[in-house]
């Protein structure tokens, strides 16, 4: 009896300091069913990243498909994501093979009663580039960097995958980001 009990000892020791540090086993998953990240929480419980649950998951959306998105300025921080706030989600990395990070996102526009259209967010310079629009900076990004949004990427964000809202964009950059994404893909933007 004394074997088993340093076994069953063991394995929780290790699943102890695997939850813990944050880590989890690699898991195979798919593009169309991700697998959920484990991370450490404010409290000692394990909970997955929003975002990334399948049903609730941020969706990456080929933008020349949608024909009638309609990009309007609608701000309310009232915790559910509206065009014009800046929400952190789980984005899917290009490759599409269920890594990604979380990251800013600007909500352009409502898709259904519980998803809304973003494009993602980088503080990575990309001068020069037609893809990435410049939005300078702001209180999304903690450390004060230049934004640029990527009106190439479309995402469909599901209210219950993001994590938190960040800011709201003011309403000339929110127009540049609409004229670019309008004259790109012909969505109507509202002023």
């Amino acid at each position: 009896m004394a074997k088993p009990n340093r076994v069953v000892s063991a394995l929780l020791d290790i699943l102890l300091s695997i939850v813990r540090s944050g880590r989890t086993p690699e898991r195979a998953g798919t593009p169309d069913r991700p697998h959920a990240r484990i991370r450490r929480g404010s409290t000692s419980d394990a909970v997955a990243d929003p975002g990334r649950i399948a049903g609730t998951a941020t969706v990456r959306i080929e933008p020349g498909s949608i024909r009638d998105l309609r990009i309007e300025y609608s701000p309310d921080r009232d915790g559910a994501p509206d065009a014009g706030e800046i929400v952190w989600t789980w984005v899917p990395y290009e490759e599409n093979d269920g890594r990604g990070k979380d990251r800013p996102v600007l909500v352009i526009g409502r898709q259904s009663a519980d998803r809304v259209y973003a494009v993602r967010m980088t503080s990575k310079a990309h001068e020069r580039d037609r893809d990435f629009l410049s939005i300078g900076s702001g209180s999304w990004d903690s450390q004060g960097r230049e934004s640029w949004v990527d009106i190439e990427q479309l995402y469909s964000v599901h209210e219950k995958g993001l994590r938190r809202e960040a800011a709201v964009l003011d309403r000339s950059r929110y127009g540049s980001v609409a004229r670019a994404l309008s004259g790109r893909y012909g969505w109507s933007a509202a002023g």
